[in-house]
């Protein structure tokens, strides 16, 4: 017997946005003293405190801003996001799966859009 599921829906969601939904979560298990955390739970917790930086209205608001550049997709965007590359080396390294490769003057754009809220 093969049980299939179907996926209803996908979002993409930035660490600090992510942080903020298991905070909620967290809040809702620590209120009832008879439900243990899962140990995949907590380590998601633990995650996404140390690797948040910006509040989930900037990681969000840089996401956005990213999205609307010619060479950026939504799901290269939320991972520049959550990523905040610092110089061209780290930003090549994000594109490094992708079949083209960006310019100078193509990275130091997005550089400018990361610096802006980092």
């Amino acid at each position: 017997m093969t049980i299939f599921k179907e996926v209803l829906g996908e979002e993409h969601l930035t660490v600090s946005e992510t942080k903020e939904l298991l905070a909620d979560v967290e809040a809702e298990r620590a209120a009832d003293p008879d439900r243990e955390m899962r140990y995949e739970l907590a380590r998601a917790i633990e995650h996404a405190n140390r690797f948040a930086v910006l509040s989930p209205e900037d990681s969000s608001a840089l996401a956005e801003e990213l999205r609307g550049m010619e060479k950026v997709d939504e799901s290269t965007a939320y991972k520049i996001a959550d990523l905040l590359p610092h110089d061209r080396d780290e930003l090549r390294a994000v594109y490094a799966q992708e079949r083209y490769s960006l310019s100078g003057d193509e990275l130091d754009e997005i550089l400018n859009v990361v610096a802006q809220y980092a």
